[in-house]
């Protein structure tokens, strides 16, 4: 059993080296990308609502 844990993580540790992480210049611009994207749809999904609501507010009158 305990052959099993310790092959576990030596395929652990030789995946780990197959990884290739960001760097940081990636990371953050990655980040603005998606900062402003939240933010556009936000502002779209908020002006949808806006609009509904007026539209459904004039057919209950």
């Amino acid at each position: 059993m305990f052959g099993k844990i310790k092959q576990f993580f030596k395929e652990v540790k030789i995946e780990l080296k197959k990884v290739v992480f960001p760097s940081r210049d990636e990371v953050i611009g990655s980040t603005k990308v998606v900062v402003v994207l939240v933010i556009i749809i936000a502002v779209f999904l908020g002006l949808i609502d806006m609009l509904l609501s007026k539209l459904i507010g004039m057919l209950v009158q």
